[in-house]
């Protein structure tokens, strides 16, 4: 079986290990959300230290949907050229790198945005204190519009993939999860209809760019709220996103409501993420407070994933992909 090292090729791209700098937002934007120094400096360390892959943080795809006023933002043409300078960045130590696109939904704060959160109901999402009010049919489709939009903005940027963000009480993850989404109409009620907004996005995305371009999904699969969306649907969900032109899938938590204890243990959504793997024919990416080398090694060998993404670690110590191959033993 391969380990944690080896090479995998997704969709024509080819990471010398399995190891992924997940999307981790950082602060260091500008008031407008442009790349910085900071970002510059940030992913370069980690791209030097040998990392296989790196997802550049949730970037906000329309001003109302942003997180906080130091969020990336890729919203508007004007922010390609830093997005451009980042990527060259990371290529130059021969590794791709891809951009997480985003709408905080209901946990965009009012206080920021200046305009109140939207998402599928009057729901707040566990954890946010913003009241949400819900998106009529015709903001929904300029929601896909801007994802498609955004989509090319990281083409133009020289990005090698891009990753729509499905996890965490977000825009896109409110819509699918059944304690958020009380709606009436066609995006809500059964599962069909809260899928319809996902769908919707990754189809523009798709047609945005192209065939042959690598598209990830980062997918919340366990809400951990009574009603909210557990493993199993999401052993339903993904094979549609799949179907739809979704190339990895990186499994993280939903609403994330409760169970905080849960989120001390090592690979603590690994066991989920082999249980969407076992329903889905491309890689899936599994994380969760991944400290150590051999875990990290074991969980693909095991094949319980076929990617790690290593966050709090790397944040920690940016060295730790050249760590990992000194302790596993790669030349």
């Amino acid at each position: 079986m391969s380990g944690l090292l080896d090479p995998i090729t997704v969709k024509g791209i080819t990471l010398k290990n399995r190891i992924v700098m997940p999307p981790m937002a950082n602060n260091m934007a500008t008031p407008e959300g442009e790349v910085t120094e900071k970002h510059l400096r940030h992913y370069e360390a980690r791209a030097r230290a040998g990392v296989g892959f790196i997802m550049v943080e949730a970037s906000y795809i329309v001003k109302e949907g942003r997180g906080s006023d130091a969020h990336l933002g890729i919203y508007d043409d004007k922010l390609i050229f830093g997005l451009r300078n980042l990527v060259d960045v990371v290529h130059q130590w021969g590794v791709p790198v891809g951009i997480q696109l985003n709408h905080f939904g209901s946990k965009a704060p009012q206080r920021i945005t200046g305009c109140q959160a939207v998402g599928p109901s009057y729901v707040v999402a566990p954890g946010s204190q913003e009241q949400p009010r819900p998106m009529t049919e015709a903001e929904i489709q300029a929601a896909v519009a801007a994802f498609g939009t955004a989509a090319r903005r990281a083409v133009a940027a020289g990005f090698d993939a891009v990753e729509v963000h499905g996890g965490h009480g977000y825009l896109v993850c409110s819509f699918l999860s059944p304690y958020t989404n009380r709606r009436p109409d066609l995006y809500g009620g059964d599962r069909e209809g809260r899928l319809r907004f996902p769908l919707a996005v990754v189809a523009e995305v798709r047609r945005v760019v192209g065939p042959s371009f690598p598209l990830f999904y980062r997918l919340g699969v366990i809400d951990m709220v009574a009603g909210g969306l557990t493993v199993e649907e999401s052993r339903h969900v993904a094979p549609r996103l799949v179907a739809a032109g979704v190339d990895v899938v990186d499994v993280t938590g939903g609403l994330e409501g409760s169970g905080r204890d849960f989120f001390k243990e090592q690979g603590f959504y690994v066991p989920a993420a082999h249980q969407i793997k076992q329903v889905v024919s491309v890689p899936v990416v599994g994380v969760g407070n991944i400290r150590e080398p051999e875990f990290a090694d074991r969980v693909i060998r095991e094949g319980k994933v076929d990617l790690v993404a290593v966050g709090r670690a790397q944040l920690a110590d940016p060295e730790w992909a050249r760590q990992a191959a000194r302790i596993l033993g790669a030349s």
